[in-house]
């Protein structure tokens, strides 16, 4: 909002010509939080931190609907850019990165994160034909989305300086990390079961004692 007071486009008493910059940085929020949410969902059941009987599934159908909604909440982010009456962005500032003339990098890496966000988020659908375990590794990827939205957001919005938004942005990057890290290191107790037991020892046959030769009778 302040880029629009500098600008003298808005007026205290008249919100009206801000009104698409309000609804695109609402929404931009709110598909970060979906995001955030999402792939903390994702490392909690790669982490396997979770163990109760049917939290996979539940875990499964949650993480799937949360990134379907995020999408939605990035396109509607899109669309009331595009209405804006000040950026006036253009269809190709929206859909080719670096193209718009408000802070191309920032901008630019705001829709790679977005292309990249759907691309994840549909490749469910076909994790079948791409192999499940392919899929899961090309699925690790979800976090930089994470990584270039908060980028994103911190550098391209008018509003970054505010504490609340930082504390909102930089804040789930505590459970972030420690999950990531925890997946690099793996679970010892998964490797101590797949180690196999070590093999006894075959008890030793006992040795025979040698037959004594027979003394000549006389």
């Amino acid at each position: 909002m302040g880029a629009f007071a500098e600008r003298g486009v808005i007026s205290p008493k008249d919100p009206t010509p801000y009104l698409w910059w309000l609804v695109g940085r609402a929404s931009g929020i709110v598909a970060l939080a979906l995001i955030t949410v999402a792939v903390l969902l994702g490392l909690t059941m790669s982490t396997k931190l979770l163990r109760r009987p049917g939290i996979g599934r539940t875990l499964v159908r949650l993480h799937e609907h949360v990134a379907l909604v995020s999408l939605g909440a990035i396109a509607a982010h899109g669309l009331a850019l595009l209405a804006d009456p000040w950026l006036r962005p253009g269809v190709r500032g929206l859909i080719v990165p670096f193209a718009m003339s408000y802070r191309p990098l920032f901008t630019g890496l705001g829709i790679i994160a977005g292309y990249l966000a759907a691309l994840l988020a549909l490749s469910f659908y076909a994790r079948r034909r791409i192999g499940v375990k392919r899929w899961r590794k090309v699925h690790r990827a979800t976090v930089l989305v994470w990584v270039l939205g908060v980028v994103h957001t911190l550098g391209a919005g008018s509003d970054a300086a505010t504490q609340w938004l930082r504390a909102f942005t930089l804040l789930p990057a505590i459970p972030i990390v420690y999950l990531v890290v925890l997946r690099m290191l793996g679970d010892p107790r998964r490797h101590a079961r797949r180690e196999p037991p070590p093999r006894a020892a075959a008890p030793h046959a006992p040795q025979r004692r040698p037959a004594l030769a027979q003394e000549p009778t006389s």
